[in-house]
């Protein structure tokens, strides 16, 4: 018979184990009417990156070959943490709100991660290039103060650069439209579950029957 092994958190100290958030994760899981053989509770400060809980419980399925089965996976999915530790475990997995999910769906979600963190890194680049090459302090980085070569300069380089990471993410993204698309789905059906899915576009935005299509194009000519 097959084995689960139930992972939960919550994130404060003080909502603790009677929190509400806790017994939502506590129904959804019974509803899945699943054998769960063990229970870990992660109670996190939000200030810290480790879970020592989750290692317990990859590692008590790794020793029964149980399943790790968690309530829902949208937010947990965002964190590069936790994605990095379940795909490093190579244990089988199952989430509440998403059970179709799997390995595949995990690395897309990771990869939005990913893309999400060199994002914000790239903005905070460009910002203090900005800042320097002005001679100015940061936080006035209006590009109609630069001289016009420059300003030229920075938005084509700009410009290249969303274009490659634009490339770069539709090629990650890919594997899964075309998956949804072998099930017959439309343009408009399949960016619902990307929604669906907490997967978002290359630019942090909502997904679209146009976007959709952006993606496949992008794909085949980049």
């Amino acid at each position: 018979m097959k084995t689960y092994v139930a992972y939960l958190r919550v994130s404060t100290t003080k909502q603790g184990i009677d929190g509400l958030g806790m017994e939502a994760q506590e129904s959804a899981i019974k509803a899945y009417n699943g054998n769960v053989t063990a229970k870990f509770i992660e109670v996190e400060s939000g200030k810290r990156n480790d879970r020592p809980e989750l290692i317990k419980a990859m590692e008590f399925c790794r020793m029964t070959g149980s399943t790790l089965i968690i309530a829902k996976l949208d937010r947990l999915a965002r964190n590069v943490h936790f994605i990095s530790g379940l795909m490093e475990s190579k244990i089988e997995f199952v989430a509440c709100d998403f059970p179709e999910a799997n390995n595949l769906t995990l690395h897309v979600m990771a990869a939005f991660a990913e893309h999400e963190a060199k994002a914000i890194s790239a903005r905070t680049k460009a910002a203090l290039a900005i800042a320097k090459s002005r001679g100015i302090k940061l936080g006035t980085d209006n590009l109609s103060c630069l001289p016009p070569e420059k300003m030229i300069a920075a938005r084509t380089k700009g410009t290249e650069i969303i274009k490659q990471r634009a490339d770069e993410y539709a090629k990650k993204v890919i594997t899964v439209v075309e998956s949804l698309q072998s099930r017959g789905m439309s343009l408009r059906a399949i960016a619902k579950e990307l929604a669906g899915l907490n997967i978002r576009t290359a630019r942090g935005g909502a997904w679209t029957p146009t976007a959709v299509k952006n993606v496949i194009t992008r794909s085949v000519t980049a």
